[in-house]
């Protein structure tokens, strides 16, 4: 068995159910769950409908290995999606490569990048930065990398900016791998021009590659889309992209988590390692996903529908929460990152069993680093159903706040 399986700790979900062992949920309650982000908003009937077209013409494409770059017109779906949405212009043939969904690409992307030398004789490891909360798959990469994670706390003083400044150059220096998530999962935080030129002047310095996570960038409430990191090189003047991967995916973008389908952009001397690597991966996309991909990249109707939808939800959920818990509305995403009185995970099993609604807690999504745990005393909520059940789970929320305060 591979030695670093054990360093993986269970996945939030897991220790969700461990928590919720023995517990029998108030029946007087049909149950919400606001704990997973899964997109539970219809899928568009046209990528359905190329998906189905696809599968039935012939040739469908079925019959033969889909090559692992993926068709010219899927690549040059996101070089044009890339124009459209933040006016750069990209080779479609040497800056772009489809993946499997945010999460297949960011694992096998870290195993491209790292590179652990000898540390297992001088047992100094590489070490891979990523925020803290943070989205597990960064931590699980980075282990079975052979790396070493190396957590920075989100400030909430700070719109839950982490503290770059932080981190000692003895740290950078042996950094290989930064991941950074804007805008962040769970907290919604979007970054600042500002903070990208900190990250890539330390990019820069001492040489290690940036993994910018962007699945939630078409989800925003403010009137200005969410800065991507290619589109803040751009402005920075390096337009080389040096260093720098970003990644997306239709999942939250287009309602389609199932489909699995995504891309990544960027150096392309990266682009070009990490092709190298998938070819042996044996990650392809299957060619009808792929045209049901070229349809929804190609259409922006759909995203401003699904856009209009959560800026909806939010609209009426935040208030009611707001009432009662340290919550406001994020710059982008799907949660809520609020703060509640006293233990979070006594908070979250208290609300499963009286009013049948899951949450989860946020230190599930955080690990104790430099003294604490900046996920302690939060809870997420993924506003995922659809409106009156999230306003449901509100309402059950602040009446569950209330009674819990007058105990």
């Amino acid at each position: 068995m591979n030695p670093l399986l054990p360093l993986l700790q269970p996945y939030p979900f897991e220790r969700l159910r461990q928590l919720f062992a023995g517990v029998t949920p108030n029946p007087a309650y049909t149950p919400i769950s606001l704990g997973i982000g899964e997109p539970k908003h219809a899928t568009p009937p046209f990528i359905q409908q190329a998906l189905c077209e696809a599968i039935n013409r012939a040739p469908s494409g079925l019959a033969a290995y889909p090559a692992t770059a993926g068709e010219p017109a899927l690549r040059q779906a996101f070089a044009d999606w890339i124009q459209k949405r933040y006016g750069l212009s990209v080779n479609p043939f040497t800056q772009t490569l489809p993946v499997n969904g945010s999460r297949e690409a960011l694992f096998s992307l870290t195993q491209t990048i790292i590179n652990p030398g000898d540390s297992a004789v001088t047992c100094v490891k590489p070490i891979v930065v990523c925020p803290n909360p943070f989205y597990q798959i960064y931590e699980g990469a980075a282990l079975l990398a052979g790396a070493e994670p190396y957590y920075v706390a989100s400030d909430p003083a700070r719109n839950f900016a982490p503290d770059w400044d932080s981190v000692p150059d003895a740290v950078w220096a042996r950094t290989q791998l930064l991941f950074v998530c804007s805008p962040g999962n769970p907290t919604g935080a979007v970054m600042p021009l500002s903070e990208w030129q900190k990250l890539l002047d330390l990019s820069e310095r001492f040489g290690f590659v940036i993994a910018s996570d962007e699945c939630y960038s078409e989800i925003y409430f403010r009137n200005e889309p969410p800065l991507g990191g290619l589109q803040a090189a751009t402005q920075l003047g390096r337009s080389d992209f040096k260093n720098l991967i970003s990644l997306t995916s239709l999942s939250k973008r287009s309602n389609v988590p199932g489909l699995r389908s995504g891309f990544v952009a960027g150096d392309a001397a990266i682009i070009s390692a990490f092709l190298l690597y998938r070819t042996y991966h044996g990650c392809a996309m299957s060619p009808v996903v792929q045209t049901a991909s070229i349809a929804a990249w190609g259409d922006e109707d759909h995203v401003v529908a699904n856009r209009t939808l959560y800026r909806a939800k939010f609209a009426e959920v935040t208030p009611l929460l707001a009432e009662v818990l340290d919550v406001a509305l994020p710059d982008a995403g799907f949660y809520l990152w609020a703060k509640v009185a006293g233990d979070e995970l006594a908070f979250t099993r208290d609300l499963y069993a009286n009013y049948n609604v899951t949450v989860l807690p946020g230190s599930f999504l955080a690990r104790e680093a430099q003294g604490s745990n900046p996920g302690a005393g939060r809870i997420r909520m993924a506003l995922v159903a659809d409106s009156a059940e999230c306003v449901q789970a509100a309402h059950r929320i602040r009446d569950f706040v209330k009674q819990r305060s007058a105990a």
